[in-house]
């Protein structure tokens, strides 16, 4: 086995460097850790630190002249060329049909953009007898030599069943694609120490009301951004979450102690329909609240890797461990199948504070010298 540290050598403007270190060199990771920013990832067994000159002087330093540099795979960008008068026909097809069926704007837009990159392959061709190994070959092409990942495969290929489903209407075997095999990950999740850091940190009201809203309601930051006035109901304890992801309606809980800082954000802001508003009026926008928890991040040396939808993450695998039933956190979090808030099982911290070992059990009244 080999016990080499690695230095993988970052993309263009990454902040942050990844370090792989074998876990037999104890000593080495010890010194390694003391470094300030560093910190570790357990789903992809690497530590990181903030990507500057210093740190990557100071590392190599650590590691001597026992060390590997090995690059990241960087993504062959894809050619894009200008649709001919049938493409944009074809494009136009599957915006109307994808409006007509109430999709969001976001989700449109995607939609386009990957529907472009097959008509840019199709586009001399009739795309509506293109047969389906044409298809899976051109994604093979794209997954080999662009080095696409699993996520733009899938978004690629939601968008061309999307055109062969609703504006052909074809049978499903026309265009059943095969897809990446899913891989089974474990969500990024904080600790409550880091969530309590991020979410006390801002010092504007309204930016604390939003970071306390996601959190302790386990909303996506489309919703809290949709949240009105009245959606409100501290009488009976719950916030109404209308048209979330799917087109549903949902409750989920509302927290008293957001109820009294939310009462002290409205007297002091006056929104006047949506809970936060911009400064002009209208929702407020993603882009503001993404920037707001970044800088909440930074600001409190938290997990760099965390996201505003970290803090969703947070929040259902919080309620698990304080025993929450699986069926309202479900509810609570708007899942159409039990499976997908199963996960969060696999996210509360195990360790002997919060699990007794079947052994220590059976040993409580036992006296023996180990």
């Amino acid at each position: 086995m080999d016990n080499t540290p690695i230095i993988y050598q970052p993309l263009k403007n990454a902040k942050r460097i990844k370090i792989h270190i074998p876990y037999e060199l104890k000593e080495l990771r010890d010194v390694f850790k003391k470094i300030n920013t560093t910190f570790w990832h357990p789903n992809q067994k690497l530590w990181s630190i903030m990507y500057t000159e210093e740190n990557v002087a100071l590392i190599k330093n650590i590691f001597g002249k026992n060390y590997k540099t090995v690059n990241e795979v960087t993504p062959t960008p894809i050619e894009k060329r200008p649709l001919n008068q049938y493409a944009i026909e074809q494009l136009f097809r599957l915006e109307k049909a994808l409006v007509l069926k109430k999709y969001s704007a976001s989700s449109v837009r995607t939609y386009k953009n990957m529907f472009s990159v097959f008509l840019t392959k199709f586009s001399n061709k009739d795309i509506s007898i293109i047969t389906k190994e044409e298809i899976e070959g051109f994604v093979y092409e794209l997954i080999t030599k662009n080095k696409i990942g699993e996520s733009y495969q899938n978004q690629l290929i939601n968008a061309i069943k999307a055109y062969y489903e609703h504006v052909l209407k074809l049978p499903r075997e026309y265009y059943e694609i095969q897809r990446p095999k899913k891989a089974v990950s474990i969500p990024n999740v904080l600790s409550k120490e880091e969530v309590l850091k991020i979410i006390q940190h801002p010092k504007n009201i309204k930016h604390k009301a939003i970071l306390w809203t996601i959190y302790s309601a386990g909303l996506r930051i489309s919703e809290v951004l949709n949240l009105r006035i009245i959606d409100i109901h501290s009488k009976e304890g719950y916030l109404f979450v209308k048209d979330s992801k799917g087109k549903k309606d949902r409750k989920t809980i509302l927290s008293n102690h957001l109820v009294v800082l939310l009462r002290t954000y409205f007297k002091k802001e006056k929104p006047s329909y949506w809970l936060f508003e911009g400064q002009t009026g209208g929702k407020y926008s993603t882009t503001s609240v993404r920037a707001i928890f970044r800088k909440a991040v930074a600001e409190t040396n938290s997990n760099p890797w965390a996201t505003v939808h970290t803090l969703r993450h947070s929040f259902a695998t919080h309620c698990i461990e304080n025993n929450v039933n699986l069926r309202y956190l479900q509810n609570m979090l708007g899942h159409n199948s039990p499976k997908t808030t199963e996960i969060y099982t696999k996210t509360i911290h195990i360790n002997n504070k919060n699990i007794e070992s079947p052994l220590d059990n059976m040993l409580k009244n036992v006296n023996f010298k180990t």
